[in-house]
């Protein structure tokens, strides 16, 4: 089994990712490696990530984005 990222505009299409990813042998390897790479795929244009099996997708889209902070003002 192989573990892949999609990388992908606000739009869904595909993009080339701005940090080479590789198949990860588990899911929890290639869910660490976005964690310490989001920013940086982020600011080479990715906005959201889909998570694939063996091309079959597992969740996603995921955004890239911090999510705004609501406060009651």
């Amino acid at each position: 089994m192989a573990w892949t990222w999609r990388f992908e505009k606000a739009d869904g299409t595909e993009t080339e990712p701005a940090v080479r990813p590789e198949e990860f042998p588990t899911q929890s390897d290639a869910e660490s490696w976005i964690g310490e790479v989001w920013k940086e795929l982020l600011e080479g244009g990715a906005d959201q990530v889909t998570l694939q099996e063996d091309g079959t997708t597992v969740y996603g889209p995921m955004s890239l984005h911090a999510e705004e902070k609501l406060t009651d003002d």
